[in-house]
């Protein structure tokens, strides 16, 4: 039953590429600033728009995980700084979504790592993050990153880790960026003064993301 479910999500995702698809960014409670950097998603479509045969729309949808709306939108990207706090129903909620097919990226901006394990710990509890080597194909199978995560962002000056939870058939449902900060580089040129190298890497990485999950694995 669980195989039919995934298969009818991912034909639905599918089909959704074909037309118009939207990335939705999590708003969570707890004093976390999931709202910064507003161009992010916009900034990001658009290059996906530029690169990818896709039909995207140039802005983010904004979704609580407490919301059913959340099966509509196949890419949920959650990040910030601080503390995300969720009741049990967001929980279930997210698990649900998760093992229906869809895919959740969190990108730690900085004092989110605490928070991202604890929710993660509580979504899956039998699982454990897994932390994707150089020689994964999500570091090769559009843009070629032969030294794994690209640094956008220096935080403490600790190597980029990326971290991944898979389904029991291999699927890829949760993807963290830590010390990294990758879509910081999605930004706006005058937003964090980076240099246009540095957001060009981030947006290539970006990309290798979304191919990995909708064409690669498809």
């Amino acid at each position: 039953m669980n195989r039919i479910i995934i298969f009818i999500f991912i034909v639905c995702f599918t089909i959704s590429l074909k037309a118009q698809i939207q990335i939705a960014r999590v708003q969570y409670d707890g004093g976390g600033d999931w709202y910064n950097d507003p161009e992010v998603i916009p900034n990001f479509a658009d290059y996906l728009s530029k690169n990818l045969p896709i039909n995207i729309i140039k802005r983010e949808k904004i979704v609580k995980l407490s919301d059913y709306e959340i099966f509509q939108y196949p890419f949920l990207y959650l990040t910030g700084h601080g503390n995300i706090s969720v009741n049990d129903f967001e929980v279930s909620n997210l698990r649900k979504y998760l093992l229906s097919g869809g895919f959740l990226y969190i990108d730690d901006d900085y004092g989110l790592d605490k928070s991202v394990r604890q929710l993660i710990n509580r979504v899956f509890p039998e699982k454990h993050l897994v932390e994707l080597p150089a020689s994964h194909r999500i570091f090769s199978c559009y843009y070629k990153f032969p030294n794994g995560l690209p640094k956008i962002h220096e935080h403490d000056e600790n190597r980029p880790q990326l971290f991944a939870i898979f389904d029991d058939y291999g699927r890829l449902m949760i993807l963290y960026t830590f010390e990294s900060n990758i879509s910081d580089g999605w930004a706006d040129a005058e937003t964090h003064n980076d240099p246009p190298e540095v957001r060009e890497t981030a947006l290539k990485f970006g990309l290798n993301i979304f191919y990995y999950l909708f064409v690669e694995s498809d």
